[in-house]
């Protein structure tokens, strides 16, 4: 049996650094097709976005958050995937929207 908490915790923590070491960040949102509103937060990467936090308000009004913080729950978890604006249906939002919704 595998021990899940090293690769936990080395997911924390390259999450985290990438939190707190960030010097710009970008902010989409996204509309699923149940008509769920998914915000996030991502930073530049070698070339790609990762998101960092992210948040989903469902239609029925409940928030699940995601970072480095609370990386998953029975409901769901931060991607793992780098995400593209060019060919993802990303809204690009302000960081004061997106910061609305995360701090709610």
């Amino acid at each position: 049996m595998v021990d899940a908490e090293p690769i936990k915790a080395e997911t924390v923590a390259y999450f985290r650094a990438l939190d707190e070491g960030a010097t710009s960040r970008h902010h989409f949102r996204h509309t699923d097709e149940e008509g769920g509103l998914w915000y996030v937060e991502a930073v530049p990467v070698r070339g790609e976005l990762i998101v960092i936090k992210q948040a989903e308000l469902t239609p029925a009004g409940q928030l699940h958050r995601y970072s480095w913080e609370h990386l998953e729950d029975g409901h769901g978890g931060l991607t793992d995937q780098a995400i593209d604006p060019e060919e993802d249906p990303l809204e690009t939002i302000t960081a004061e929207q997106f910061q609305r919704v995360w701090t709610r």
